[in-house]
């Protein structure tokens, strides 16, 4: 079989809780012998509601073309992607050149801007103070890099985007901004859904390693073909397509004669667009440029397994310890192959494909047939007694507030006393010990400065008006409440 094409007669195991179903084909693998599951549907053609999530405009002014932006903006940049260290003055200096260096090639155009003024920046940077950390996310990034690799060619995008995922995420699935972009990728949630993947409460493929890329493929092919350029196309990925069709437009005689990637380069040197996307694609080549040649600007990457999987369909809300056992692995190795599983179970809807380590799947179908009901069981119905509250269930269940919120949308924000014998899901220890503490995707709809507060016990709306400089009335009006009340474990907006 080839890296990254098609598995042929490979075998997939649907399961159902307690009954074994029949074998099924595989396709589409992510890497020599993984075994994924199939291609989400195809994603919507139209991407306007990408424009809707670009940061909002501003007045520019038009300098001449060859103004730089400067060291000390470039220098804020690389300390907000790769930490404070950076912030000292940095000497540019030619890396010295190693034996394999000349026979190194890019199918991105890396050579025509390297001695650009800002990439030389960054590549100082990403060589110098940073260079601990950049190593330290080069090697996780081996990781993923055959199934990145593989993914950009079979989509006809060059290999080397893969540099990408370094500058937007150091190549962590679970990677969060600010702004409540999330995945390796850096996707927000209506973005995320434009181009196919499935973004809830139970399930978030932004976190996904080979869902997330698909998307990232997906999106970015879709701005090659809009601006006739991948550098532009990248500038787009990070401020976003409306700025950047704006900016062609509103500088387009000062840009005419130029093509392709060269007008990323003029555009982003004008007073136009934000400075982390002015600073984009020099990080992306400087990233090329230490990435694909560590050793000649000293640093050590470690090379890792690589993202090999297979993967069995089982039915709904299954704990993911179940599929531990079944396929003999660590909770922790299922959880790592399944970051989209963000509740420690399947959803409690439909059947789900779920990855295991590689050559488990022959013998998964009878370990799973053969397990106690106990190990199938995700969660308990509870009845709620007259007066008790949802923090006092959660409370009589040894767990908190928030984590019982997860299994119970409906009641999480439920002020006062619960109706007796209202139904709550109780999840098993098990279940909690895969589940992982995320943002809620409906957070998105506020902007990029947002902050977010969890709730503790004892805090008032009062505490957090005076904590926090805004009034009550508006901490109520930014979070849709009706009541005063707040409970512990509740995430509430509490200003810009």
């Amino acid at each position: 079989m080839s890296r990254g094409g098609t598995v042929e007669g490979e075998k997939m195991l649907r399961v159902q809780p307690l009954v074994a179903l029949a074998l099924v084909a595989a396709t589409s693998a992510c890497s020599a012998r993984a075994r994924t599951e199939p291609a989400p549907a195809p994603a919507p053609a139209a991407f306007a509601m990408a424009d809707s999530l670009e940061p909002s405009g501003r007045s520019a002014y038009l300098p001449p073309l060859d103004t730089l932006i400067s060291r000390d903006e470039i220098t804020q940049r690389a300390v907000d992607v790769f930490g404070d260290s950076t912030g000292a003055e940095l000497v540019l200096a030619d890396a010295p050149e190693t034996e394999d260096s000349e026979s190194i090639t890019w199918d991105i155009d890396v050579r025509s801007y390297e001695t650009h003024a800002r990439v030389e920046h960054y590549v100082s940077i990403f060589s110098g103070d940073a260079s601990a950390r950049v190593a330290e996310r080069l090697s996780r990034g081996t990781r993923f890099e055959p199934m990145i690799r593989a993914k950009f060619r079979e989509a006809g995008l060059p290999e080397d985007m893969y540099y990408l995922a370094l500058i937007e995420s150091g190549y962590d699935p679970h990677a969060t901004s600010r702004a409540l972009a999330i995945g390796m990728w850096q996707f927000m949630t209506s973005t995320a859904k434009g181009v196919g993947m499935r973004v809830d409460w139970w399930v978030d493929q932004r976190r996904d390693p080979v869902r997330s890329t698909e998307g990232a493929i997906t999106f970015l092919r879709s701005l090659e073909r809009r601006f006739g350029s991948l550098y532009l196309a990248a500038a787009a990925y990070n401020g976003g397509p409306g700025r950047i069709s704006r900016g062609l437009s509103r500088f387009a005689e000062a840009l005419e004669g130029m093509t392709g990637d060269d007008r990323a380069f003029a555009l982003s040197e004008r007073n136009y667009l934000p400075s982390e996307t002015r600073n984009y694609v020099p990080q992306l080549i400087a990233a090329a440029l230490v990435g694909k040649d560590p050793a000649r600007y000293g640093l050590e990457v470690t090379t890792l397994p690589p993202f090999d999987y297979d993967s069995v369909r089982v039915g709904e809300a299954t704990p993911l310890a179940a599929v531990a056992k079944a396929s003999e692995a660590a909770l922790e190795e299922i959880t790592e192959l399944n970051p989209h599983f963000i509740r420690g179970m399947t959803p409690p809807r439909g059947d789900s494909w779920v990855r295991i380590p590689p050559g488990r799947a022959e013998s998964f179908e009878a370990r799973f047939d053969s397990l106690d009901a106990g190990d199938l069981e995700a969660y308990r119905r509870v009845k709620a007694k007259q007066g008790q509250t949802f923090a006092a269930v959660a409370r009589a269940h040894g767990i908190t507030a928030e984590q019982l919120g997860w299994y119970n949308q409906r009641d999480r924000l439920r002020r006062g006393a619960l109706p007796a014998g209202r139904e709550i899901l109780v999840p098993s220890r098990e279940v909690l010990a895969a589940a992982r503490a995320v943002p809620d995707p409906a957070l998105e709809r506020y902007n990029a400065s947002a902050r977010v507060h969890t709730v503790r016990s004892g805090e008032t709306l009062s505490h957090l008006s005076v904590r926090y400089g805004v009034s009550v009335r508006e901490i109520m009006r930014m979070n849709r409440m009706s009541r005063t009340i707040i409970r512990p474990g509740q995430r509430l907006i509490v200003g810009r």
